[in-house]
């Protein structure tokens, strides 16, 4: 059994590291720390969903309670200690892009109220849905400076220019 645990260990850490894409370290500790707190949001309001006598409800209660596990494991696997596998699966997260871990977010967070749109769905997913979008921004990258934007203006003002005074020409 633990020749097995290894291997896979060893396969992990062979893999490439992880993308910086340009996130500042206190951009993804933001990140985090918002997944975790997505996290904590999505428990208690599935346990209160589940509280209920509706179907529905209770269906949107399991399924953001396993949101919130599913959080704790990515952003937090020290919160899952008793779990074996946190680590490798906190890894494996790791080596996403940005754009991948917002859509997966974003679609955890959108299901329990496609379920059951009640309140406490809307504000128990909205903190994990944020994380997403967190993520998501961080993939479209910085924003670029003025001067370079500015050069880019001006190049294609030059286009315009030529290409008006190619048709001019032509007309003459």
């Amino acid at each position: 059994m633990s020749g097995s645990g290894g291997a896979a260990a060893a396969a992990v850490s062979s893999a490439p590291p992880a993308q910086d894409e340009g996130m500042t370290w206190w951009y993804r500790w933001l990140c985090r720390l918002s997944g975790v707190l997505g996290a904590v949001s999505c428990a208690i309001s599935g346990l209160f969903n589940c509280v209920t006598i509706r179907p529905l409800n209770i269906a949107a209660g399991v399924w953001m309670i396993m949101n919130a596990f599913i959080l704790l494991l990515c952003e937090a696997p020290f919160c899952c200690q008793f779990v074996e596998f946190a680590n490798t699966v906190a890894e494996k997260v790791d080596r996403l892009r940005s754009w991948q871990k917002a859509v997966f977010y974003c679609g955890m967070a959108i299901v329990p109220i496609v379920i059951s749109l009640t309140l406490t769905t809307l504000l128990g997913n909205a903190i994990a849905f944020a994380t997403g979008v967190l993520y998501g921004l961080s993939a479209l990258g910085k924003k670029g400076d003025a001067i370079s934007y500015a050069r880019i203006q001006q190049q294609k003002q030059q286009v315009d220019e030529e290409k008006l005074t190619d048709t001019l020409e032509g007309e003459l």
